[in-house]
């Protein structure tokens, strides 16, 4: 399929172009953050709604940086245009996650090796059963194994992706937990979905932002320095796919 240079939401500024992997944190500020921070040669590609999509290089490689939005609706949307009408191959989400686990603290770095949902996502597939969203186990391994280079302290295993930040049902979390869920997050069994229906590969990986089971949180501070090794993490595993 030849590349597109715009659809309802991606426009190619003049000249741009995606790498063939694409770091997505939810938010365009973070997006525009680790693009300066991160990247050489730095280009805007993409600023339709203001999601600031860049590409540069990382130790010389390309690699793209763009915003998803928060819930999968917004993930499911732009993940979908960037593998289907804009070469992409790989799209790493980097993001923050609450853990519901006792044994996960914040600051630790949860990989998804799958992602449970509450949302009704799949049924736009047309399937005739339930589809369990998985991360592409090659990317997962790499990314476990620079992890492992920085000393990070990871998990992997299972994420919960909710449609609810805010909701009444106070039995949902200790189920989940009874499961052996990680962490709850909002994006990644939309991307996984998308990745698996268009034959590329996705992972999801978050640092612990806070503990829905002890209350303990980040301050801001800490948020910003577990964070930045969250990047390391995704911007080597980005140039080695």
């Amino acid at each position: 399929m030849s590349e597109m240079k715009s659809t309802p939401h991606i426009k190619l500024e003049e000249g741009g172009y995606f790498a063939k992997t694409v770091l997505m944190p939810g938010d365009p500020l973070r997006s525009s953050k680790i693009a300066h921070d991160y990247l050489e040669d730095l280009k805007l590609v993409n600023n339709v709604r203001g999601v600031q999509g860049y590409t540069g290089l990382y130790k010389g490689e390309p690699v793209s940086v763009m915003a998803s939005g928060m819930g999968m609706p917004s993930i499911g949307i732009y993940s979908y245009e960037l593998f289907n009408f804009f070469g992409v191959e790989n799209i790493i989400r980097i993001g923050s996650a609450g853990t519901i686990q006792e044994n996960i603290h914040v600051r630790d770095i949860v990989f998804g090796q799958g992602a449970c949902t509450d949302s009704r996502y799949a049924e736009t597939f047309k399937l005739q059963g339930t589809f369990a969203p998985i991360a592409d186990f090659g990317v997962l391994s790499v990314a476990v194994e620079e992890a492992s280079k920085l000393g990070a302290t990871y998990h992997v295993g299972n994420l919960l992706s909710s449609d609810v930040f805010y909701g009444d049902n106070t039995t949902a979390n200790p189920a989940w937990q009874k499961m052996g869920v990680m962490a709850i997050e909002m994006e990644a069994a939309a991307l996984y979905m998308n990745a698996a229906r268009a034959k590329k590969k996705a992972l999801a990986m978050c640092t612990i932002s806070d503990s829905l089971v002890t209350g303990e949180v980040t301050t801001a501070e800490e948020r910003q320095n577990s964070f930045t090794q969250m990047m390391e993490i995704a911007l080597n595993t980005a140039i080695r796919l």
